[in-house]
């Protein structure tokens, strides 16, 4: 599936798909250039990574050509920022796809991608044609995503630029309304390790692992104390057997942030792979305790109660999941499997449907769609 939502377009009234929205100047972050960019990622990237790490805001020749062929670098900066606008999402025609995550070109030749691709191909054709576009990291949205007791995490990203003394965000994100408060201007190297999550995270999610632990190395080499990427390299190491190496990860990540749902969550489920049982039903006991506001905390105690054959309290975390969100398509699926175990196929199939239109390309609610054609029409 993909979507072409509306667009507010900047000082225009026309619909395409870009969110605009506008917060003080204080919080503005210089360009860090290509040159300093690549000095960092000779420091910080070990050597044998090198050669896998690009800049996914770089542009090629053809899209440069494509680019000047149409934007004037002489008009005025609200014109400019109108006409990458208007090339990104009229004369390209970008449409939304969740997966994968693009560079700049592979966006361009595609006219696909999600909110960080979007960025990668804003900042660099902004650059390009003189403006001074940078990456945002939205702190109020995060997206994360759980498959089998073990939760990976992604951030959001928007793109930023000051516009006649003013600082506006682009975004490209068709599943919410734009409500964002909590915006911070990141530099090219972190947001680059936020492109190598983002890359790891999908590995991951499709259980490639070969693909998953270099990237997933990158961004923690970029960003040392980047917390999401610390947790999908421990996510990594446990689904690779190394139960011991992924809980001092998460150990790591969490002093960073202590009150981590994720980190917790993924800490408990390294300690019951370890059959450290008590210590991982104290850590969800401590989770509870404290934490409301995470859904996949509570699909995880679900998932334990259905394995346990307890549908009732399976059920009961599972709707505090969808309390807490019901717009992640995992606390549908989670429904969908207590309801499948209980036999009502109805209500399944019900959470199936709204699984999938939150996101087409979901693999475990695209497997349980297959199960379900041959389940009866209803339950017993």
């Amino acid at each position: 599936m993909t979507f072409r939502p509306a667009i507010d377009r900047y000082r225009t009234v026309a619909a395409v798909l870009l969110a605009l929205s506008v917060w003080g100047c204080s919080q503005y972050v210089p360009l860090v250039t290509e040159d300093i960019v690549r000095e960092e990622i000779d420091e910080r990237v070990p050597a044998d990574l090198r050669s896998r790490v690009d800049l996914p805001f770089e542009l090629d020749a053809a899209t440069i050509e494509s680019v000047e062929a149409i934007i004037s670098p002489a008009s005025s900066e609200s014109r400019r920022t109108q006409e990458v606008v208007d090339y990104i999402f009229s004369r390209l025609g970008l449409e939304y796809a969740l997966n994968p995550t693009r560079n700049a070109v592979e966006t361009h030749r595609t006219a696909k991608g999600n909110c960080l691709s979007f960025v990668n191909l804003f900042v660099g054709i902004g650059r390009h044609v003189r403006l001074n576009p940078f990456y945002v990291e939205v702190e109020d949205y995060q997206r994360w995503n759980y498959s089998d007791g073990i939760v990976v995490s992604r951030g959001h990203i928007v793109g930023g630029l000051r516009i006649d003394g003013e600082l506006s965000t682009f975004d490209f994100l068709p599943y919410r309304t734009k409500g964002y408060r909590d915006f911070e201007p990141i530099d090219d190297v972190m947001a680059m390790a936020h492109y190598y999550n983002n890359l790891g995270a999908e590995a991951l999610m499709r259980g490639d692992l070969a693909e998953a632990a270099p990237n997933l190395e990158i961004a923690t080499s970029l960003a040392p104390d980047f917390e999401k990427a610390v947790n999908n390299l421990g996510v990594a190491m446990l689904r690779s057997g190394d139960a011991d190496g992924a809980i001092a990860l998460y150990q790591r990540g969490l002093e960073l942030n202590p009150s981590s749902v994720p980190l917790l969550t993924n800490m408990a489920r390294a300690n019951q792979d370890l059959g450290l049982l008590d210590t991982a039903t104290a850590i969800l006991d401590q989770i509870e305790a404290v934490n409301h506001t995470n859904p996949f905390f509570f699909i995880y105690r679900g998932e334990l109660a259905l394995a346990g054959g307890d549908h009732v309290q399976a059920l009961a975390y599972m709707r505090k999941a969808l309390a807490v969100d019901t717009e992640v398509p995992e606390t549908h699926v989670g429904l969908l499997k207590v309801f499948l175990a209980m036999g009502d196929y109805e209500r399944a199939r019900h959470h199936l449907s709204r699984a999938l239109r939150l996101d087409a390309t979901h693999d475990e609610a695209r497997n349980y769609a297959a199960m379900l054609q041959k389940a009866p029409e209803s339950g017993p």
